[in-house]
């Protein structure tokens, strides 16, 4: 019914502008954004929550695929910290040994002595040319990984806050629809509530049949009392008094409470 609606509207709106010109775009765009809003609160307020439900639930996939980037990154970012630090030692030793070999350069010999084996000076600083220029491409290499490593680190940080922000939000939305549940559940209750209709005039007219029933049976009331308060000639006897006790033993006979506990045994 709503897709035939917003055909039959937007044809209407095609006709008109073939018919009156290019002067009824205006009125033709106008027009359009009315029918967009009226077929827009057409839709009920429920089904518009479930889709809303849907399009929240519908964000887990990215979540887990983006959690799962993030795994890899943090894996790739351990890794190269291994390597950064594996390297840092290399260089450290390599830099001992060249300094060792320019030490022993600095001295002039003619011959040195390594793990029992002799080398003359060109050896010696052959061997230390190539270590220093090994130590230095090292060094280069270093110094890109530490940047790389930087690099990663931010943007690991920059994609878990992003996925933080994006976990906030869902739960904010997932709130905000229960919200939007319950304040629907208390519109539904408020309408079935007014659908009652009460007529008070009737109301008031049993309360007041209940009253003067009411003030009724309270004057016959009094009235029968009055039979008994009033008396034709002053009463000289006074009235007799009650004996309780003759009363008591007249209704339950002589019976003491041992004989009355002993029959219940």
């Amino acid at each position: 019914m709503i897709k035939k609606m917003v055909i039959v509207g937007g044809l209407a709106l095609l006709v008109c502008g073939l018919v009156f010109g290019t002067s009824m775009l205006s009125y033709v765009s106008t027009s359009a954004g009315y029918v967009s809003e009226s077929v827009r609160d057409s839709v009920p307020v429920g089904f518009e929550i479930d889709r809303a439900r849907g399009m929240i639930k519908d964000l887990a996939p990215e979540v887990e695929k983006n959690m799962k980037l993030i795994a890899k990154e943090e894996v790739r970012v351990k890794r190269l910290q291994e390597q950064i630090a594996q390297s840092e030692t290399r260089l450290k030793k390599e830099k001992d040994q060249i300094l060792r070999l320019k030490g022993d350069l600095e001295s002039a010999r003619e011959t040195y002595v390594y793990a029992g084996r002799d080398y003359t000076a060109e050896q010696v600083q052959g061997d230390l040319a190539n270590r220093f220029k090994r130590y230095r491409t090292g060094e280069a290499t270093l110094e890109s990984w530490v940047q790389i490593l930087g690099a990663r680190q931010q943007s690991v940080a920059a994609a878990r806050d992003k996925l933080e922000g994006m976990l906030a939000a869902k739960r904010q939305l997932e709130v905000e629809v229960e919200n939007l549940v319950a304040r629907q559940q208390m519109i539904a209750a408020a309408k079935a509530t007014s659908q009652y209709q009460f007529d008070e005039g009737r109301l008031g007219r049993v309360k007041q049949l209940v009253a003067n029933l009411q003030t009724r049976l309270d004057v016959a009331d009094n009235l029968v009392r009055a039979e008994t308060r009033f008396h034709d000639e002053i009463p000289l006897d006074e009235p007799i008094q009650e004996d309780i006790v003759n009363e008591v033993t007249d209704y339950f006979g002589q019976q003491s409470p041992e004989a009355e506990t002993v029959a219940l045994d």
